[in-house]
């Protein structure tokens, strides 16, 4: 087990927090996670604990909306054919679903597509264009992709193929020249919310187009408007509520920050899905298992309406962004890396119960076999770490087996990083002779700066900063392997980087009251910038029952020798080495989260433990 440092979070002002904890009556440690996610006035916690769709930003203000929704409007007037072209992923399929189905309503004239990730690979493809042009297709939006498609754009320019691209991820230095440009991380977009998912994105344009045709907006105060514009904005919250479920899942499968507007829309995607889910949803859920029963329906919950209330009243579990996150995501990105992903988008589309069902169990055999694939190659790539004198003292790690699946290298980069904790590419045989890859981080260290710094020895690239995809020429590897060792060297040093577990505060048992934990769970919808608080409380002792579950989990109780306290049931997941000290009872430190446990009817108050330190 390695040994991880404990960083308590101290980048807030005691002044504020104390300041805070009077005005909303509530302990100092409620008042300092507050503040540790940007909240610090009365206000702000009024509106962080109650979300409302008027809180999320004018779609207008993006640049280029104005332009993209005169470009729809002509299409759907004229009666031109409109493509949506998405990436294969779970934000680009539930992009591409939430905008074809708006569009759907309006017109017929219209059709979807997603590129085959062996044949045409990542983004916009010249065989997509080319369908496009002999299926009648003018006017093309791309959604989660994009950005850096110049030579794409300029090509279906030449048989009268017009393109909007609606992209969140980061720009270089020249843009498509395409009728609008949708990217609020543009230099020049005054948009004040960067972080959008790309189906976030495509929510915006299905926002601004319903706001032009019913002439109100979401930003409007309700008390500045007469009862017949009051009425058109309800209108519009109930049109609009009906997608918020994509683009939950969608923040939650694309790791983007739960803070600001995201948290909002999460918010309300999560409603929608515990109380009205969409078939597809529905039936996918069976395979992560999922209790669903339906409870009192008379008392189910307005998606539309916040709620203080701990369960939805619909189902009997409410779902979170974790079990989109583990459940939900990677099943609907399975069809995309193993077979097709237009099954995810039909999945998210179909009405029909019988259809989500069959789509269901197709797209579940397909997540199967991405586990066979993903899990063989990463025992294959830890052994080549293990064993290869050239991975000895290296800072990254860059791998390439023609043998793996392309739908998996990203996964496999990302166990890697967990296993290893060094920036790591994931290289397999990609499409015309290229080599293409997965890359994923560490939080100290910008793979897509390095990438850009690599530019001149890749073909393609573009991503994130903790995550992004690259391909490149094979006689170009040795070059870019040295590089990108240099680079890592320079960003993170030579010394091996500890793992570190953030932690938001020091407590004790007896501060878990019934009041903490209820509004502890009023911090949800959780995610980056607002993930579950972790907590460490010390002096800690087993009462006799641990023992390993599972492969390599440990499950016991703590109870704390200096307080008069009840113990709480723990679950540290690969972490069965503690097993010989904590029999023979020994003291420790626990770093951990409080979560609710839910089995048969029954939940929990339960630690999901991040470390153990024993009190030597």
């Amino acid at each position: 087990m390695k040994e991880k440092r404990w960083n308590l979070r101290q980048d807030y002002d005691l002044e504020t927090v104390e300041n805070l904890a009077a005005s909303l009556g509530v302990d100092r440690i409620i008042a300092t996670l507050l503040v540790e996610r940007g909240v610090g006035t009365f206000e702000e916690a009024r509106r962080f604990f109650r979300p409302g769709l008027d809180q999320i930003h004018d779609p207008f203000v993006m640049k280029g909306m104005r332009q993209a929704i005169d470009r729809i409007n002509q299409a759907i007037a004229s009666r031109q054919r409109i493509m949506v072209y998405g990436d294969y992923d779970v934000d680009g399929t539930s992009a591409v679903a939430l905008v074809y189905s708006y569009l759907k309503e309006l017109d017929d004239n219209i059709d979807f597509y997603i590129p085959d990730r062996e044949r045409e690979g990542y983004g916009i493809s010249y065989q997509g264009i080319d369908y496009a042009r002999d299926t009648g297709v003018k006017l093309i939006i791309a959604l989660d992709c994009g950005i850096k498609a110049m030579e794409q754009v300029d090509y279906a320019a030449q048989y009268g193929i017009d393109f909007i691209i609606g992209d969140h991820h980061l720009p270089g230095d020249v843009v498509p020249q395409a009728v609008a440009v949708l990217d609020p991380k543009q230099a020049d977009c005054p948009y004040p919310y960067k972080e959008l998912s790309g189906c976030g994105i495509g929510f915006k344009i299905v926002e601004a187009h319903l706001e032009q045709r019913l002439g109100v907006r979401l930003c409007e105060l309700p008390e500045q408007l007469d009862a017949n514009r009051q009425r058109r904005q309800e209108d519009l919250k109930l049109r609009l509520l009906k997608y918020l479920d994509l683009v939950a899942v969608s923040i939650a499968s694309d790791i983007v920050p739960i803070m600001g507007e995201n948290r909002v829309l999460a918010y309300f995607g999560l409603r929608v899905l515990n109380t009205k889910p969409r078939p597809g949803i529905e039936a996918i859920l069976k395979y992560g298992h999922v209790d669903r029963r339906k409870a009192d329906t008379a008392d189910a919950a307005d998606p539309a309406e916040p709620s203080d209330k701990t369960k939805t009243g619909y189902f009997e579990k409410e779902l979170t962004i974790s079990d989109l996150v583990f459940l939900v995501g990677p099943r609907i990105n399975a069809a995309g890396r193993i077979r097709s992903a237009f099954d995810s988008v039909r999945l998210m589309l179909t009405e029909d119960p019988a259809i989500a069902r069959q789509l269901a169990e197709d797209i579940n055999a397909y997540n199967m076999e991405r586990k066979d694939l993903d899990t063989s190659a990463t025992e294959e790539a830890k052994r080549r770490i293990d064993n290869d004198p050239f991975y000895r003292g290296r800072q990254s790690l860059v791998l390439y087996d023609p043998s793996w699946h392309r739908g998996v290298v990203g996964i496999v980069a990302s166990r890697i990083v967990e296993a290893y904790n060094k920036p790591t590419i994931v290289f397999t045989r990609g499409s015309d002779d290229l080599i293409t890859g997965s890359a994923r981080s560490l939080k100290e260290f910008d793979v897509h700066e390095a990438l850009e710094k690599c530019a001149d020895l890749l073909e393609h690239f573009g991503g994130h900063k903790s995550a992004a995809g690259v391909s490149l020429r094979q006689e170009n590897m040795r070059a870019f392997l040295d590089r990108f060792e240099q680079l890592v060297r320079e960003g993170m040093g030579d010394e091996e980087v500890v793992p570190e577990v953030e932690v938001d505060a020091e407590i004790g048992f007896s501060q878990i009251t019934p009041k903490f934990l209820r509004i502890l769970k009023q911090f949800a919808p959780f995610g980056p910038d607002n993930n579950v608080p972790v907590f460490v409380t010390r002096e800690l002792v087993d009462t006799g029952g641990v023992r390993i579950v599972g492969s390599n989990h440990l499950k016991f109780s703590a109870i704390p020798i200096m307080e008069r306290t009840s113990p709480y049931p723990a679950i540290a997941f690969q972490q069965g080495e503690a097993l010989g000290r904590m029999r023979k009872g020994d003291r420790f430190d626990l770093c951990y989260q409080l979560e609710e446990n839910y089995w048969r009817g029954r939940t929990e108050i339960q630690l999901n433990v991040k470390d153990i330190k024993f009190v030597d």
